[in-house]
């Protein structure tokens, strides 16, 4: 005897979710990233007091300083303007995109706005843990590959075990040879010595450099000091080092001579009223070079992202596009169009990237040829790619070719049986 099929219970609408303000939702943010108010002040360019005030709401927002807010805490001003429920429910999507890709069953992702309104309290918590897991995890691979790629660090190392092997060989002697003459013996004590003051600098040093893992001051190659001077907003003073700053002024030469060539005011007038500018349009109405307008754009759109890199793809200027990590430790991905660009020099490369977390951006890149010093010289190349968000609306309405997946350096990359990994990651065996 067959019974009548109970129908599922239609869906509640549940209680609403509680509209949080901006300044609510920038201390939740950075309370997730486990950053202290004067750490994100400092980098947004306000006092931690104002910043104290922002988070109370007793002061409004300006739209520059949400947008330095956001960039900071790695977040959009939407997230930031929007109540609750958009900042979950991107959260979730994140959240989603994370999951094992043999996870079973896998996450509902068309249920996700039923989830977060049904259980509003078990939403925001696997949205917090979710990002805990994920600055826990960009922690973790950044001292991961700066420790196994650096070579001061591994100098060190060298030198207390040297240091060590030389004292207890020293000490064997000294132990198994009671009756040894008093000159031998007094060169055998200074030997002693002189290791164990060489071991005790090394391990005070190596103690000092470890602690600097800890508190992000570290040694870093002058490369990685610019980039992260320029994620930082380009804080009063530059780069520590002198080789930081000697790239920090060449590439503040680069953007006063691309200014000289497309002042502000006409790049103005030539992007007014157009959302989406065409760079290579741009660059053909106004008899300008293609490279010079995606820096231009790559600059001074608040969204948008901006990557150079020489001939031999080392990376030359990093700018993020918004959701997009500030800085990652490594080489760039080998996926990204900009190097593709470089297998074909004058001719302009667009795709649609997709990053490990499932966001899409469109990249638009270009590599040009110079001579380094005349007809007889070598042809030095660069490539120059501009990163523009795909709106949420349009992220799963692409009509072409499938995105390209791209990701953080090969180390730290969750990507399984990716055609261009050099090293294995960290983050999975195999």
């Amino acid at each position: 005897m067959s019974h009548p099929r109970i129908p599922e219970p239609a869906a509640l609408p549940g209680p609403a979710l509680q509209r949080v303000p901006p300044g609510s939702r920038i201390r939740e943010r950075r309370l997730s990233l486990g950053r202290a108010q004067a750490d994100v002040a400092r980098a947004a360019g306000i006092s931690p007091a104002y910043l104290n005030l922002i988070e109370h709401d007793r002061r409004n927002l300006t739209p520059a300083i949400r947008a330095r807010l956001a960039e900071v805490l790695d977040i959009s001003e939407t997230e930031l303007e929007a109540g609750r429920e958009q900042a979950v429910l991107s959260g979730l999507r994140v959240a989603a995109a994370e999951a094992p890709p043999d996870l079973q069953p896998p996450p509902e992702v068309a249920r996700i706005a039923e989830f977060a309104a049904r259980l509003p309290g078990w939403a925001a918590l696997l949205v917090a843990l979710s990002e805990r897991a994920a600055a826990q995890s960009r922690r973790l691979a950044d001292l991961s590959e700066r420790m196994t790629r650096n070579p001061y660090l591994l100098d060190t190392l060298h030198e207390v075990l040297s240091a060590t092997t030389s004292l207890r060989s020293t000490a064997s002697i000294l132990v198994q040879e009671p009756r040894m003459e008093d000159q031998w013996r007094e060169r055998f004590h200074g030997n002693l010595d002189q290791d164990s003051r060489r071991l005790a600098v090394t391990a005070q040093a190596l103690v000092a450099y470890l602690d600097g893992f800890e508190h992000d001051t570290g040694l870093m190659t002058p490369q990685e000091e610019f980039d992260e001077w320029i994620a930082q907003g380009r804080p009063d003073g530059g780069p520590v080092s002198d080789a930081a700053r000697d790239l920090a002024q060449r590439w503040l030469a680069q953007e006063a001579r691309d200014r000289q060539d497309c002042p502000d005011a006409l790049l103005a007038e030539m992007v007014a009223g157009e959302p989406d500018p065409d760079p290579l349009r741009l660059a053909m109405q106004h008899n300008l070079a293609p490279d010079l307008i995606l820096r231009r754009l790559g600059l001074t759109e608040a969204a948008s992202g901006l990557m150079v890199c020489d001939g031999a793809g080392k990376p030359i200027f990093r700018r993020a596009a918004r959701g997009m990590a500030a800085r990652t430790q490594g080489d760039p991905c080998g996926m990204l169009p900009l190097f593709e660009a470089l297998g074909q020099p004058g001719t302009p490369v667009l795709r649609v990237i997709e990053t490990e977390t499932g966001l899409r951006f469109r990249a638009l890149a270009l590599a040009t040829r110079q001579p380094a010093w005349g007809a007889a010289g070598p042809m030095l190349s660069r490539a120059v790619m501009l990163l523009r968000p795909v709106p949420e609306a349009e992220q799963d309405a692409i009509p072409h070719t499938p995105p390209v997946p791209v990701g953080p350096t090969c180390r730290i990359c969750p990507r399984r049986d990716c055609p261009a990994r050099q090293v294995a990651s960290i983050l999975h065996s195999g």
